[in-house]
């Protein structure tokens, strides 16, 4: 029998967060049937009440009501009405109980509200949309909550960081369910990478310093403007008109960084940029961000992001983009 996929969507869903999931698990029965295999899976769309659901994209989908079969899988969509959905206590409820009888259960991207509601996260590994991850983790402090893998698979719990993410989590049960040369010709068929290198940070390295009304947001301007210069405790204090001691203890509270790992990701994300946006050879991008040398942006972009300079050029650069499409 085909496994069960069912995919809950709420009123102001994000749509790619239900029809990412979707089309992989649907191209994976289209290959299936090409090779002469059975249909390996059943995918559907639910709701509270089925019917038409609409997205915050303005498209509505074509939802079933909630089941009260087991699903094999039960993955639950991200977006904006995420929030009223958590706080939904008979939904939140049919969650916490249906997930009892799943094979597995996942969230993509800000899902992984409505899933802690029900307590599901609880203890375990999770990871969110980035702009979400700190607010996650203070409304659910017993979950462990990670801003920069893709997507995390944590026992029978799978969750997906933003958005097009949960297209490499659907590679990933596929993968899991058929092996990789299915889930690779799924990869393929949709043109997304099978194990995307890198994480999320990836897109944004600096977020773990993005703080609503930090004190220290004009300094952190004031650096990436002068990446060449000696920026040192004592140059750092006096822009920030503090006593080295205080500016110490008052950054690492407010930003959860060191002054040098933060100082390291803002050269990392100048570079991103150079490597983006210019031909500059990445000798001269180390140069103008203030890396010393070549090796040195080497490794601190393969701690920061996960992917070495080159690699990041080759697929993210105006240039690479442009070949591609001539």
């Amino acid at each position: 029998m085909p496994k069960a996929i069912h995919v809950l969507a709420f009123a102001n869903m994000q749509i790619l967060d239900v029809t990412g999931p979707l089309q992989v698990f649907a191209s994976a029965n289209d290959l299936a049937r090409q090779r002469g295999l059975p249909t390996p899976y059943a995918p559907s769309v639910i709701a509270s009440e089925g019917g038409a659901v609409m997205s915050s994209a303005g498209l509505a989908v074509l939802a079933e009501p909630l089941p009260t079969a087991p699903s094999d899988t039960l993955i639950i969509a991200g977006g904006w009405g995420i929030y009223p959905a958590a706080e939904d206590a008979p939904l939140v409820h049919w969650v916490r109980e249906h997930a009892a009888g799943c094979r597995r259960v996942a969230s993509v991207c800000t899902g992984a509200f409505l899933l802690a509601a029900s307590g599901w996260l609880d203890g375990r590994r999770v990871v969110t949309h980035w702009t979400r991850c700190e607010q996650l983790a203070q409304q659910h402090p017993r979950l462990r909550v990670e801003a920069n893998p893709i997507f995390i698979n944590d026992g029978p719990v799978w969750t997906s960081a933003g958005v097009t993410a949960g297209i490499d989590l659907a590679l990933a049960m596929v993968e899991e369910d058929l092996g990789r040369d299915i889930a690779l010709d799924v990869a393929r068929h949709l043109v997304v990478f099978l194990k995307r290198p890198g994480g999320q940070s990836q897109f944004s390295v600096t977020l773990s310093l993005q703080h609503q009304g930090n004190r220290f947001d004009e300094l952190h301007a004031w650096i990436a403007e002068n990446l060449m210069c000696d920026l040192g405790i004592p140059t750092l204090a006096e822009q920030a008109g503090m006593s080295e001691r205080s500016f110490i203890r008052h950054y690492r509270a407010d930003t959860g960084q060191t002054p040098a790992r933060a100082i390291e990701l803002i050269r990392v994300e100048t570079a991103r940029r150079l490597l983006s946006d210019t031909g500059l050879p990445v000798k001269r991008i180390a140069a103008n961000c203030g890396f010393g040398s070549e090796e040195t942006l080497r490794r601190s972009f393969l701690r920061a992001i996960g992917v070495t300079p080159q690699a990041y050029r080759e697929r993210f650069s105006v240039s690479a983009a442009d070949h591609a499409a001539s």
